[in-house]
């Protein structure tokens, strides 16, 4: 059974482009979630995180309102019943809506696996509703 941990974390609204040419540091290890074309959520599992940006307009904000749990492969499928669309068959994929009617995000990157990220205050309900 998954456990959902606290993240902290970094939000960044920016032109795309800048996301895209982000340098983050430390530079291996960043779990970077793309939420829209001009905003990400990015994290380190040890929680030191800095990022640069070529972009004068740029925000950029702590984040600590969410939770994170790495899944298996098995754990994805077994959560894919509780999505109301099918899930996509090729990563990387960002599935974002509601999972057992919650509002949640899971990250299918390429290797298998995924990667659920909810805000903190609908953890509990989540891990309620999916019997966690």
């Amino acid at each position: 059974m998954p456990a959902l941990e606290p993240i902290v974390g970094i939000r960044v609204v920016a032109a795309p482009q800048a996301i895209d040419g982000a340098r983050w540091t430390p530079t291996t290890g960043t779990r970077l979630w793309r939420t829209a074309p001009d905003e990400a959520l990015a994290w380190q599992p040890d929680g030191m995180l800095a990022v640069e940006l070529d972009d004068p307009d740029a925000i950029v904000e702590p984040e600590r309102g969410f939770v994170t749990a790495i899944l298996t492969a098995d754990e994805v499928a077994d959560l894919g019943r509780h999505v109301d669309v099918p899930l996509p068959s090729e990563p990387p994929a960002l599935v974002q809506g509601k999972i057992a009617g919650v509002p949640a995000s899971l990250g299918l990157p390429p290797g298998g696996g995924g990667i659920l990220v909810v805000q903190a205050a609908y953890a509990d309900e989540l891990t309620r509703r999916l019997g966690w």
